[in-house]
């Protein structure tokens, strides 16, 4: 329903809602916004919420919460409303089934026991689920590539009687083909009080793709691609661009650019099955030409949306441009369900890349292989100040870099920037594997020296951002923290490690409006910690290992460093001060943004701007907001 009303009249309904909706802050401010409806009428209107459902009360440990709707409540939808919501999606929505269920007797879900074992079915799961076959999870109606919190209850298994339940998993799935599926998944959502997922590929190492007792709209099917030499739409620039469906992945978009003539590029993640317009650019979006051409997020042009409220709407530098800031880097599952967005494109370059390797094949010395270690990541503000990317990884006895990236160089230039640091292996006599390659793209190097990821595994994800500074002037005690990560203090039976990403988006994108952290604009490495977690690990043994992440190897991280900022989406969920972290200065207004086009918490992902009041009840399965 949109208003048109006035200020006196707004209050009011605001008011009233305000009696309605269990736990809603007082002192709501009036909220309206410049809407484009689907005929792109300008209209101002009020954000709509009176449809929406009270949250069920509980009480839990002597508090009183108001939760989410789940299963086996009162509360939860009757089948004939889910047979409706079926019908008004055009038959989309499905009873989520893990794709594991196949290798197990019966699938114990929420509405029953059903009979799934397939023989073949799950020699396929076996072969993919554990393989570098990414894509095969990627295409599944709820699943998540990488499962610790699912809380690994139906997994590929060769001994069929093993228990299979949804575990973290949603009840039902959208899968949606077009808007008005997307629309009608939030509006159900909305008014059944449910929690809500948005899951386009699951490329995801915090949970926010998967959710306790959720409804899950999945737009993974959203493909279309527009490519266009002048941009027309709204705002200053008036270069080429392309739209893309909210579906569309990396590596897919990267080769459609690549049969262009001339070859174009844009930015992507280095993996080839993210979703570019999911969580990667509401969460910032680093990757390859991150150091040339800044975040994913300083290069759209436009999203096209559906808002908690319903509404589908545009979001650029003229319509709604607050939501237009949010969406750039606010964080992921938070604001609107992107279904498209319109981003800057660019020549594609011819580029050099180069590997090192330097592990047990070289030496058996870890102290060896940490002195390489250490004058590689000493040469870092020097790799991005002259235009490089750098994907690195070390783990127990490995070190690797796969590949420096040297978009718009030559192979001599390339060799010429990484001398200094091979000429001091050459001095010392550190051992390594060194190769060097020209390529007439950067596609061709993306394909030739980017390695797909394994899904399917269980971990805990942690990460810290280095800045010039630090670099320049810790860089000794960098390398201690890092040497934590692989082996924490006190922890003999645990190991980590860490993937690196060495880049700046503010060599040449100094000033930026997003939303993104600010210190990216003074970045150098960015590394991600990897904490393996065993399979069907206890409440206990869970809990264990967050504190290890937080409070020992990653402590150890942000004690060495000044930036004060990690990456949104491959960071601790659970690290203190988190707001500051992942948003720095621009939180307060992230937040306020959030109670303007989502007061309600209709969208839902964990350490995202405006949750702090929620939280997972009952052995993290509910979520709920004390009262």
């Amino acid at each position: 329903m949109m208003w048109q009303t006035s200020l006196r009249a707004t209050a009011t309904v605001l008011a009233l809602l305000a009696s309605q909706v269990l736990g809603q802050e007082d002192g709501s401010e009036t909220q309206t916004a410049q809407i484009v409806s689907t005929k792109g009428v300008m209209l101002d209107t009020i954000l709509d919420w009176i449809d929406a459902a009270r949250l069920d009360q509980t009480t839990y440990h002597g508090e009183k919460y108001g939760c989410k709707c789940y299963p086996g409540r009162p509360c939860w939808p009757s089948a004939n409303k889910w047979n409706n919501l079926n019908r008004t999606v055009d038959g989309t929505l499905r009873v989520n089934v893990p794709a594991a269920a196949v290798c197990h007797n019966t699938f114990d879900g929420p509405f029953g026991t059903i009979q799934t074992y397939d023989e073949t079915a799950c020699a396929d799961a076996k072969e993919n689920f554990l393989s570098y076959n990414e894509q095969w999870t990627v295409e599944k109606p709820a699943d998540g590539l990488w499962t610790y919190f699912t809380n690994d209850t139906c997994r590929p298994t060769s001994n069929p009687s093993d228990p299979c339940t949804l575990g973290s998993y949603g009840v039902y799935v959208i899968m949606a083909t077009k808007a008005s599926h997307i629309q009608a998944g939030v509006n159900f959502a909305r008014q059944n009080n449910l929690r809500l997922i948005v899951r386009n590929t699951g490329h995801d190492f915090l949970g926010r793709s998967v959710g306790y007792g959720s409804l899950v709209i999945n737009t993974h099917s959203f493909q279309s691609l527009k490519w266009t030499d002048k941009y027309t739409g709204l705002g200053s620039y008036r270069g080429p661009a392309v739209t893309m469906g909210a579906g569309v992945q990396g590596g897919q978009i990267l080769k459609a650019g690549h049969a262009l003539n001339p070859p174009m590029a844009l930015v992507t993640g280095e993996c080839a099955t993210v979703g570019l317009s999911g969580g990667f650019i509401q969460g910032g979006g680093h990757g390859p030409w991150s150091t040339l051409k800044g975040l994913a997020v300083d290069n759209v042009l436009n999203f096209e949306v559906v808002t908690a409220s319903g509404l589908m709407v545009n979001a650029n530098e003229w319509q709604n441009p607050d939501l237009f800031f949010a969406l750039r880097g606010g964080g992921p599952a938070s604001y609107a369900v992107i279904l498209s967005t319109t981003v800057k494109t660019f020549p594609d370059l011819p580029a050099a890349g180069a590997t090192l390797y330097l592990n047990t094949t070289h030496t058996l010395d870890n102290e060896v292989i940490w002195a390489g270690t250490k004058m590689f990541h000493k040469y870092s503000n020097h790799f991005v100040d002259n235009g490089l990317y750098v994907y690195f990884e070390i783990f127990p006895y490995q070190f690797r870099v796969r590949p420096f990236v040297a978009i718009g160089k030559t192979q001599a230039e390339l060799q010429a920037i990484v001398k200094p640091m091979l000429d001091e292996f050459a001095a010392a006599g550190i051992p390594h594997e060194f190769n060097i390659k020209q390529f007439p793209t950067f596609y061709d190097l993306y394909i030739d020296l980017f390695e797909p990821e394994q899904a399917g595994q269980t971990a805990l994800t942690g990460g810290w951002l280095f800045n010039h500074d630090d670099v320049a002037n810790r860089n000794d005690d960098i390398i201690t923290a890092m040497r934590n990560v692989v082996s924490p203090a006190g922890r003999p039976d645990l190991f980590g490690g860490m993937v690196g990403h060495m880049f700046n988006p503010g060599h040449n994108v100094p000033i930026s409006t997003s939303a993104a952290h600010p210190a990216w604009r003074n970045a150098t490495d960015f590394v991600i910690v990897v904490l393996p977690s065993p399979e069907h690990p206890s409440l206990a043994v869970k809990n264990d290992l967050q504190n290890v992440l937080t409070n020992n190897m990653d402590e150890g991280l942000r004690n060495v460093s000044r930036s004060g900022a990690t990456y949104v989406n491959e960071a601790d969920p659970f690290q203190p001060n988190w707001q500051s972290h992942f948003w720095g200065s621009n939180y307060p207004r992230l937040k306020q943004l959030r109670k303007k086009w989502d007061p309600l918490g209709i969208f839902y992902a964990v350490s995202t701007p405006g949750t702090e009041e929620w939280e997972e009840i009952e052995f993290n399965t509910r979520l709920c907001k004390k009262l």
